[in-house]
Formats: structure tokens, C-alpha cells, sequence
């Protein structure tokens, strides 16, 4: 095994506010040994924030995109370049926290392994996160796709928020990449999709991801179309042979919860763009789609009418954890 065995992933569109200090949170972890920068179409100087960031040890190197293909994409660019045995996907406004690759590799009995997650308000900065017990276990296909199902009036903590460390060998013995078709939930079609090939998908709650939270990130301006791919995506999901019962099940709620954000979706953006009228005689055409969309603006208002939330706290966490 080389000293530097982790090719860390940095797909970029339009990130050059945060992509040095994302560079920098992955160059300083000694386990890295490649950081490829995927440029997607930026037009903001992103690429030449990179070059920047560059410190000199041969480790940086960029893939520029004259098109947008979508982090997806992107992605897949950045694995062929790669030659490292274990690749690490990072978001250009996020960053790593010390040590993080020296806790996830000191066990090799897994194909994927995850941290836990601090969720950290934009411009907190790096937190000083408390020492959780790792308390490992494995993730099952039915229990990962149950935790991809949001709730209401609950913080988000999906688990396709994950931001494993996995192993090269297997995604090549699998046959598997980034369906490049999906622009939202690519890593959980990714995820659901190694599992059903018998990956080992370890899970600890030592935490070592900074997540930056902000009002413009890419994942929360995903179109009406993005959700209608990623239900459709679950309907191939569901066709993967020699399914367990409770993964089907599973999957069949998740499709359906996607499913009926993208009718509700689709029915707002008829009424913007066509007034009640124009809503209305969508509703007709499409009566299948009535129970998600009458449910989606019941729930809608009543939201509206309950007390307001408490302040988003500066730092929370993905998993529980159990301090040390």
C-alpha cells in the first residue's frame, strides 16, 4: 500500500470564494496523495483560484470543462484521471477536519467508510468538534435507503450526505461510476447502487467532514426535472436483481417520496408561470398527480401556521454520536 493512498475529488463550478480552503483542508492531510480538481464551466476565475492553491508538491492537479456536465460528471472525470486505491469525494465549499484519513484507514475491512458530518453555518469557520466514540457498525441496503427519506419539520440528515472513502477496487470489480443523467441524489444512486453488489459500507461516528451550509449551495437550487430523474432513477434501482424484501420496500417508499415532490413541483411552476387557471387545468390533465399536490400545500400551510423554529445552531452534527 503506498504512503499516500487517497485521490481526494473536487468537482467546481463557480466556486472560487471556497475551493482554496477546501484544497488546503485535503493537501494538509498526509494520507493524500492526489487532489484532482475538476473547473465545470466556471466563469468566476475558478481555475485560477486553483492554481493558487497549489503548494507545490505535485499532489494538485486540474480537468477543466468547457460545458457543464454536472457533478456527476465531473466526478467521473476526475476517477479515470485518477490512480490512487481509494478516492475521497470533498465539495469545493467544504473541507476536511484534521486527521480524518488517518481514523477511516486505520481498519481496511470495508469497501466504503464514513464519518460523521459537521453541518457548520457559512462563515463559523472550522469547528473544534467533540471526540465521539466511533461506535462502528455496517450500513444495510434497506436501512441506507430508509435514511434518504426526509422528514418534515426536521433538520435534514440524509444519509446520502455520506462522503465515504471507497475503495477503488471494488467500484471497478463492480463495474460502477457516477450515473452522469442525475444532477441531484447522484451519490445515493451511487451508494444504493454498491450496496446492492455486496459492498461493505462501514459507518463511524468519529467525525471528520465540515459541510458548509449556505443559502446558495448547488443542492439547494435543483430543478423540477432533477427530481423527476432521481424517482425514475429508484425505478431502475428497483429492477437490480436479487433485491432483499425490505430493500424493495424500502425503495419503493423512497421513489414515491421523490415522485410526489416532483408532481407538487411541477404544479407550482404551471401556477407561476400560468396563474390558477393554468394550475388548474394542469390538475385535470394529470389526476393521478391531486393526492401529492393537495397533500404538499396542506402541509405547506400548516407549517406556516406553527411557531417559528429556533436559530439554526452554528455547528450540528449528522449522526448522534456519543462523546468519548
Amino acid at each position: 500500500m503506498t504512503e499516500r493512498p487517497i485521490c481526494v475529488v473536487i468537482a467546481a463550478r463557480n466556486a472560487a470564494g471556497t475551493i482554496a480552503a477546501a484544497i488546503a483542508s485535503a493537501l494538509r492531510e498526509p494520507e493524500v496523495g492526489e487532489v484532482v480538481v475538476v473547473d465545470d464551466a466556471s466563469t468566476d476565475g475558478t481555475s485560477e483560484v486553483v492554481s493558487q492553491a497549489d503548494d507545490g508538491s505535485g499532489r494538485l492537479s486540474v480537468i477543466r470543462f468547457d460545458q457543464n456536465r454536472g457533478p456527476a460528471g465531473a466526478r467521473n472525470a476526475a476517477f479515470a484521471r485518477s490512480r490512487s486505491p481509494f478516492l475521497s469525494i470533498l465539495d469545493a465549499d467544504d473541507f476536511f477536519i484534521g486527521g480524518r484519513f488517518g481514523r477511516l484507514l486505520a481498519a481496511r475491512d470495508w469497501d466504503l467508510v464514513a464519518d460523521n458530518i459537521a453541518f457548520v453555518a457559512d462563515g463559523a469557520g472550522e469547528p473544534q468538534v467533540p471526540a465521539f466514540r466511533p461506535n462502528p457498525r455496517f450500513l444495510g441496503l434497506a436501512e441506507f435507503v430508509a435514511g434518504n427519506i426526509s422528514k418534515r419539520g426536521r433538520q435534514r440528515g440524509e444519509l446520502g450526505f455520506l462522503k465515504p472513502v471507497i475503495r477503488r477496487e471494488f467500484l471497478d470489480a463492480a463495474g460502477l461510476r457516477y450515473d452522469e443523467r442525475l444532477r441531484l441524489g447522484e451519490d445515493y444512486e451511487l451508494y444504493v447502487r454498491a450496496l446492492a453488489a455486496g459492498a461493505r459500507f462501514k459507518l463511524v461516528d468519529t467525525c471528520g467532514y465540515g459541510a458548509t451550509v449556505r443559502a446558495d449551495s448547488l443542492s439547494g437550487r435543483h430543478r423540477t426535472e432533477d427530481l423527476k430523474r432521481l424517482a425514475d432513477a429508484d425505478l431502475s434501482l428497483l429492477a437490480l436483481p436479487g433485491l432483499a424484501a425490505d430493500a424493495t420496500r424500502q425503495l419503493r417508499s423512497h421513489e414515491r417520496h421523490v415522485r410526489d415532490k416532483y408532481r407538487l413541483r411541477r404544479f407550482l411552476d404551471v401556477k407561476a408561470g400560468r396563474g390558477l387557471r393554468g394550475a388548474a387545468a394542469h390538475g385535470l390533465r394529470h389526476p393521478g398527480d391531486l393526492p401529492a399536490i393537495a397533500s404538499g400545500i396542506a402541509r405547506d400551510k400548516l407549517d406556516g401556521l406553527r411557531e417559528p423554529q429556533s436559530p439554526v445552531r452554528t455547528v450540528r452534527y449528522l449522526l448522534e454520536g456519543e462523546p468519548a
